[in-house]
Order: structure tokens, then sequence, then C-alpha cells
């Protein structure tokens, strides 16, 4: 038995038109957003992990510090990054379709 999801709702739809929808942000958004979760993640890791792994190789300090500041980017930083540039993104629409709005009004 499957039911449609959007049947189920009570609340009604208002279609938005595309021109009114953010769009993805471009490609060097995207590398400007991921340079800034990485790069402090890196200094930070650099500070605290520094004293310990200095006696080591620097391909085993690498290996370490990636292993640490990949995952943390990939699962936690970026996704709230993106999540807030689309907040951001979505006002941004909103206010210039206000303002569109009352300049044809």
């Amino acid at each position: 038995m499957t039911t449609d999801i959007a049947a189920e709702s009570t609340a009604p739809t208002v279609p938005v038109p595309a021109a009114a929808r953010p769009q993805g942000p471009s490609v060097h958004m995207r590398a400007l957003i991921t340079w800034i979760a990485i790069f402090p993640l890196v200094s930070v890791g650099m500070l605290l992990l520094g004293p310990i792994m200095e006696p080591w190789h620097p391909v085993l300090r690498a290996l370490l510090l990636t292993a640490f500041v990949v995952p943390t980017a990939v699962y936690l930083v970026v996704p709230r990054l993106m999540a807030g540039h689309g907040a951001l993104s979505r006002k941004a629409v909103e206010r210039s379709a206000r303002r569109s709005a009352r300049k044809s009004a």
C-alpha cells in the first residue's frame, strides 16, 4: 500500500516560478566554501598535532592531518557552510523578487 506524500499534505502548495528559485552555488563558490572549511581545520590540526608529530616523517604527518581534516570538512563543516550559503541565497532571491514586484506595481 503506497500513498502519495503530496496528497497527504494539508497545506496548499504554492508553485515558485523558476526565476525565483536560487540556483546552486557555482563551482567557484563551492571552491571558496571548501577552502573556508579546510584552512581553519588544517591550521588548528597543525597547532594541536604539530608538537606530537614533529619527529615523524612528513608523509606520516600529512597522512594523520588529512585523516582528521577531510572527514571533518566533508561531513560536518562544508554541509553547514553550504546550508548557510543556501539560506543567504534564498533571502537574496526573495528580496530581489519583492523589489521587482514593487517596481512593476
